[in-house]
């Protein structure tokens, strides 16, 4: 048996890093400030390249992912946890203010999706957010099972319903936010992402944002 971590090779073909992400999930970070307190402190749920944690501003900062080489990309002051994101005893009843996650429920199992949804809200605080960017099948059934690894499936409709069960408010729904990947034929530049957020139709967007409340 191979002793080869498979997290490498998905990283190396399906989430192998993209120039510019950076600066790009910049201007997505400050979009979605709207939803974060001042001086909140922010868990990163599935972080990979700590996109989001590393540019978002907040007092406390942490990050969590089941590749333990995605340390090496969080900023100083980042605190990492390396764990799946069904275990979150790391964290109190009520730590945090703001969970986040991006592209990470799909790959659960419905088990593993209801473990962490739970633990979700136990670890935020009454009227803590649980803000989600995903994949909507809805508008990318075609594309959706091109990554080996989504397991669940979600559409805006059926992931606000089980927010919904798990005990949260849905505050937000955006079917049509950003476009499936950063690979898309979108530009990057952080100007066109800026101006891209701000259309009222948004050509070619996939995923979608939800906001829910604790």
């Amino acid at each position: 048996m191979s002793d080869r971590d498979p997290h490498d090779g998905y990283h190396q073909t399906r989430f192998s890093h993209v120039p510019g992400r950076e600066q790009v999930w910049r201007v997505i970070c400050r979009y979605l400030e709207r939803y974060l307190p001042p001086r909140a402190a922010i868990l990163d749920l599935g972080a990979g390249y700590c996109s989001f944690i590393n540019q978002v501003r907040a007092a406390e900062k942490h990050a969590l992912d089941v590749f333990p080489g995605f340390v090496a990309h969080a900023a100083p002051d980042v605190r990492t946890h390396v764990g799946t994101c069904w275990d979150l005893r790391a964290f109190s009843d009520g730590q945090l203010d703001v969970v986040f996650s991006s592209n990470l429920l799909e790959h659960l199992s419905r088990t593993e999706a209801h473990d962490t949804l739970s633990e979700v809200r136990r670890v935020l605080k009454p009227g803590g957010r649980f803000v989600i960017i995903q994949p909507n099948f809805r508008y990318c059934a075609r594309e959706y099972f091109d990554d080996y690894t989504h397991q669940f499936v979600f559409s805006h409709v059926s992931l606000a319903d089980l927010l919904a069960s798990e005990g949260f408010r849905v505050d937000v729904v955006v079917p049509r936010f950003m476009p499936l990947t950063l690979k898309s034929r979108l530009p990057h530049w952080p100007w066109a992402v800026a101006l891209y957020l701000r259309l009222p139709v948004r050509p070619l967007a996939k995923q979608m944002l939800l906001v829910a409340t604790r």
